[in-house]
């Protein structure tokens, strides 16, 4: 399937970004630029969309995009500037500001994490061990604890599953590791190396269809979301550095119209459309397991890309705690809003 972007334009943003201007571009050369996602999976499709539909070059931007290995590789991509722009969870810019690096946050990407399934071997849960409570009372054949995988220690899956676990009083019976990329996370699954796996729909599916996996806990159900959260919180987000926008503003701005334009096409369109557009991405896990993922995350994208107090009050239970070891942040600390809000002028919903 292929699209034509018709309209090509440009957002600048001067000084704090307060000025808007849209034209035909910035400059006759492209303007080089990096965009960094941890891993292969449906939940970072905004920046695939927006290469693959052609945003970022209505931009003027010749963006290549790169996969970080993991969420805290991501970050440190980030950090070294190495990278204009990252997604993952919101906690990583957090992380850069607590150490001096000055993260912020320039548009959420969704109202709760899509990421918090807890996938536990076929084999265990043929043998009965059907509840997270069932998991740590279990005991490793060499009386270990049971292993838990995420992506990457400290990431989106372990920030959010390890909340749910501290909360139950289960977190400390479980040991945690970080496996990386779909291919090495699904792997260990399959050899047994990690008793469950935290992550997306679409590595469920794909366990479950190669009878590796099948589902204990869904942290993304709405009924179990809103017991335990409450509500409304942005889990991921595009983030950067203050420095990288001092450096330049307008190339920033290009960045998040591109991306906002993005968010906005996925809106309007199917699951197999926008699998269509970004299936070179997500190679790794299959056709169906991919639209179904996306299904998912239709219905909790923050369409609005909007971070009210409400919703920050929400997450600092979860951001703020020994866990995390962050120290509290106010939303005037971490986000930039304006480059978001002059690419709505833009490009009005």
């Amino acid at each position: 399937m292929v699209y034509v972007s018709r309209r090509s334009a440009l957002t600048v943003i001067a000084g704090a970004g307060a000025a808007l201007a849209t034209g035909r571009g910035r400059a006759a050369e492209p303007i080089q630029g990096r965009a960094i996602y941890p891993v292969a999976v449906p939940v970072y499709q905004t920046h695939f969309v927006a290469d693959r539909i052609g945003y970022f070059k209505d931009a003027g931007l010749d963006a290549k995009l790169i996969q970080g290995g993991s969420g805290v590789k991501t970050r440190e991509i980030i950090a070294s500037q190495q990278g204009d722009i990252g997604i993952g969870d919101i906690t990583h810019p957090m992380q850069l500001s607590n150490r001096g690096r000055n993260g912020r946050v320039l548009m959420p990407v969704d109202t709760r994490s899509s990421s918090v399934m807890f996938i536990i071997r076929k084999d265990l849960y043929d043998q009965g061990i059907t509840t997270l409570e069932k998991l740590a009372a279990w005991k490793r054949p060499d009386d270990r604890k049971p292993i838990v995988s995420v992506s990457s220690l400290g990431g989106t899956n372990h920030v959010w599953s390890s909340y749910y676990m501290e909360v139950m009083g289960l977190d400390t019976k479980v040991t945690w590791i970080g496996t990386g990329n779909v291919d090495t996370m699904l792997g260990s699954l399959k050899t047994k190396q990690v008793d469950v796996l935290v992550s997306s729909l679409s590595l469920l599916n794909d366990s479950r269809d190669q009878g590796w996996g099948a589902l204990l806990f869904d942290g993304t159900d709405a009924e179990i979301w809103n017991k335990y959260i409450g509500g409304k919180v942005p889990v991921t987000a595009h983030f950067t550095l203050q420095a990288t926008i001092d450096k330049d503003p307008p190339k920033m701005q290009a960045f998040v119209t591109a991306i906002w334009r993005a968010t906005q096409w996925i809106k309007k369109h199917s699951a197999e459309e926008v699998y269509d557009v970004i299936e070179p991405y997500v190679g790794s896990t299959s056709k169906g397991a991919n639209v179904t993922e996306i299904t998912a995350l239709q219905k909790v994208t923050d369409y609005d890309a909007t971070i009210d107090a409400a919703a920050w009050g929400r997450g600092e239970k979860v951001w703020f705690r020994e866990m995390t070891g962050i120290k509290p942040l106010t939303p005037a600390d971490l986000v930039a809003p304006g480059f978001i809000d002059a690419a709505k002028k833009a490009y009005p919903a």
